[in-house]
């Protein structure tokens, strides 16, 4: 999360005296209203004022009206909107010294010196003009006797800082820019209906997609629906693309599949820079193949609907950041930019992205894809490497002999299979016997091998198409070792939950007493807790935090509908509050109780006063979120349970029931098992496959280390795995060193790295609390200092 600059500084105090103006310009994307709604509230919480400009540069540059303030309340009900509803437009008077002369002169009469601009490249180019013309400006407002040299003086200097909104993602220093997620929702609830009907006829399908000069959406779209072929502009295929394209479908076909999925960027190109259409693509299919075929172009339906919970998320974080950014910075500070790296919110300079990201049209211009895809950053980069060993590759003839064998172990969640699928293809690939373990480690007794075209549509597909169960593997053991030597399995991939993790370490220390368990093996975590050590995330969480956002807009409407009405919500989770705080800054609750943050009967009575208030605003309804505590230790005949046990569901919605008397009624909804289901949202589909990929190409590497005298022996710590995203990358962590930074009794991390983004939950909510102010954010840099410029990429 965002943090303050200096120990001892009180957040409430940094904006006293201080005026921040938030615009949203150029095209619009879903998720941006959360980000103006996170400045407003955050800017408001310092203490500064806070203004809305309408219609972007355009409201800036006529005044008036189109400049307002923003109030707490004149935010509410606006997370779950696509769009913006502050406005957007592309403006040519900005673009001309008139106008931002216009421009300056409406922000000085107001005493605002902090701008925030959410948009693409050109819209934040255009700010840093607008900041580095500044002085002049102000000189010729006052020569013009506009204004007066004690405003001048008072508006001295403009901060200027920048959040991406753009669904196309092409901004180069951001992993993922405002909006990109949730157009990739609609991209895939469109390639999900248009498959089964393709199935149905034996249809080949083209679907062109968004995205202008940047092949993201297309490359993403890809990977989730597993395409045959996917066109971009950074990448065009190889002279001869049209043999070897049919030649692809063609095998497809033969192999058993009823469809064929291409996915074109809007702005692919062959290797002369010629444009590749979807009819141009629907005649040599149709022509040369003989397929019923179908040509679609999506178009503005990509930018339209609700925004994903992962934007909502993203533009609260970078919200909170901005104002932060502004009110820390400096005349020297130059304009920057707040960024996604990883999972990291970063700060860069702004001309130092506009200038990579204009390196990666030179590059492409000039025919340097390779370059081309360098500079578009780490994980598009990662993206089209899995792409083209998944959907390019030939399985070799030549076999390595290792078997490796793959299982599904806890409770079931929504991208398991596109994992499976992803560790099974590119086994295949690297010559390995692949063998499918069905019902988790109970069912270690091996039927058959699981081949490429078995799991060839499993990327949407929601639960467990091997199944799976809870039980682990200690009264088995015997048993297990026995098959592994059977069946000469040579490393195993262990997709699950806490389970996997647990039955993972069971089997590591049976190695001193059963030498078949010495295997390599790696655990991909997959369970919407998201509460493994080594992993900030978890497959499964996004679809289900997903599931809980949408149940909580349409309870939000409920609530609005009928006024003064609050919601209780209880979410699933075990012990681990993940689901509940990232529900509560996606659904903009007014509170979420968890485990890890303890609380009592005074933090509730609290938060019952709180909604009191809030509904003598214009505001009159309230939700509350609440994780539910799985009674598996009384289901072992353990009743010692922690105490915050005592506070059930049904315990607080008494409680705000018989305390809202008169003020408010209550309601409450447990969501349950539908938090499980579904199909995978594109977010955990792609980091399923990248998952699976990474899984198994490691286990590879680590065989070839650990084959001895004609054989398989592996028994170090680094030889057992949890495969996890930690931070900005995906990395290996022994299960060994794991086990320490584990809470067994609760089934949780010791420390989890959401906890620090709980502050920004109950600020949106307005709860006075304090920030913490011991870390500071520092700016980092997108282009090192070595040249040249086009290649020194470090994100």
């Amino acid at each position: 999360m965002a943090n303050i600059s200096t120990a001892g500084v009180d957040p409430t105090k940094m904006g006293v005296g201080r005026a921040i103006a938030v615009l949203t310009s150029g095209g619009d994307a879903q998720g941006m209203n959360a980000a103006v709604r996170a400045t407003v509230r955050v800017g408001l919480y310092t203490g500064a004022k806070v203004f809305f400009v309408h219609e972007g540069y355009q409201g800036l540059v006529d005044g008036g009206d189109h400049i307002r303030p923003a109030t707490w309340e004149s935010v509410s009900m606006m997370l779950q909107l696509g769009g913006t509803v502050i406005g957007s437009a592309r403006c040519k008077d900005f673009q001309t010294r008139e106008g931002r002369l216009k421009a300056a002169s409406n922000l000085v009469k107001l005493g605002v010196t902090n701008l925030c601009v959410i948009g693409g490249d050109g819209s934040l180019t255009g700010a840093n003009i607008f900041r580095t013309e500044w002085s002049d400006l102000l000189k010729d407002l006052i020569s013009k006797g506009k204004i007066t040299k004690e405003e001048a003086k008072t508006s001295s200097h403009l901060n200027i800082v920048g959040m991406v909104g753009s669904i196309d993602n092409d901004f180069c220093g951001t992993d993922m820019t405002i909006g990109t997620d949730s157009a990739l929702h609609r991209i895939i609830e469109v390639v999900d209906s248009i498959t089964t009907t393709a199935q149905s006829h034996q249809r080949a399908f083209i679907l062109e997609v968004m995205g202008r000069h940047c092949g993201y959406l297309a490359l993403v779209t890809a990977l989730a629906c597993g395409a045959d072929w996917v066109f971009i502009p950074e990448m065009p295929p190889d002279d001869g693309w049209e043999d070897h394209l049919c030649r692809r479908l063609t095998e497809t076909r033969k192999a058993g599949s009823r469809l064929n999925v291409i996915i074109v960027a809007e702005g692919a190109i062959n290797k002369a820079g010629k444009p590749i259409t979807c009819d141009q693509l629907k005649d040599l299919v149709t022509k040369r193949l003989g397929y019923d075929t179908r040509a679609t172009i999506l178009g503005h339906v990509q930018r339209g609907g609700t925004p994903s919970a992962f934007d909502r998320v993203l533009g609260s974080r970078m919200g909170v950041e901005a104002v932060m950014a502004l009110l820390e910075a400096t005349p020297e500070t130059p304009a920057c930019v707040v960024s996604l790296s990883g999972n990291q919110a970063v700060r860069l300079p702004l001309m130092e992205c506009v200038q990579v990201t204009k390196d990666v049209t030179v590059a492409m211009n000039e025919g340097r894809f390779d370059d081309a895809v360098k500079l578009r950053g780490r994980s598009f980069e990662n993206n089209w490497n899995t792409y083209k060993l998944l959907a390019h590759v030939r399985p070799p003839e030549t076999k390595s002999n290792i078997n490796v064998a793959i299982l599904n172990v806890g409770a079931p969640c929504a991208g398991m299979n596109a994992a499976v699928r992803a560790a099974v293809r590119i086994g295949i690939i690297q010559g390995h016997n692949m063998l499918a373990v069905h019902d988790g480690f109970e069912g270690l007794a091996l039927e058959k091998p699981i081949t490429w075209n078995i799991v060839g549509e499993w990327t949407g597909k929601g639960g467990s198409e091997l199944g799976t169960k809870r039980v682990l593997p200690g009264k088995y053991m015997e048993e297990i070792s026995l098959n592994i030597a059977k069946y000469n399995i040579h490393a195993l991939v262990i997709i699950g939950g806490f389970e996997a993790f647990s039955g993972a370490l069971e089997m590591v220390q049976g190695r001193g007493k059963y030498e078949e368990l010495c295997i390599p093996m790696v655990i991909i975590p997959a369970t919407v807790s998201n509460n493994l050590p080594g992993s900030d995330f978890s497959i499964g969480a996004d679809t289900a935090l997903n599931t809980i956002t949408s149940t909580c807009d349409r309870i939000k409407q409920s609530a609005a509908g009928t006024k003064r009405r609050v919601f209780i919500i209880e979410t699933m989770g075990g012990y681990c509050g993940y689901l509940a705080t990232m529900a509560g800054l996606s659904a903009g609750a007014d509170a979420a109780y968890i485990y890890e943050e303890k609380f009592g009967i005074r933090d509730l009575e609290r938060n019952v006063e709180h909604l009191t208030e809030k509904m003598k605003t214009t505001v009159k309804r309230g939700l509350i979120l609440r994780f539910v505590i799985q009674c598996v230790r009384v289901l072992k005949g353990i009743t010692s349970i922690n105490s915050i046990s005592n506070y059930t569901t049904d315990f607080i919605f008494n409680l705000y029931s018989e305390e809202g008397k008169g003020v408010f009624d209550c309601r409450k909804n447990v969501l349950g098992h539908m938090q499980q289901g579904g199909t995978p949202t594109p977010f955990d589909r792609n980091f399923a496959t990248k998952m699976g990929a990474k899984a198994v190409l490691w286990l590879t590497e680590k065989l070839k280390e650990c084959y001895r005298h004609g054989r398989i022996f592996a028994n170090t710590p680094d030889s057992a795995c949890v495969l996890g995203m930690r931070k900005r990358g995906l990395v290996l962590q022994p299960l060994a060193e794991l086990k320490e930074e584990t809470d067994f009794e609760h089934r949780i991390p010791k420390n989890q790295w959401w906890l620090k983004l709980r502050p920004i939950m109950k600020i949106l909510a307005k709860y006075k609390i304090s920030l913490d102010t011991s870390e500071h954010t520092l700016m980092e840099h997108v282009i090192s200092k070595k040249p040249p410029v086009h290649m020194t990429l470090t994100k």
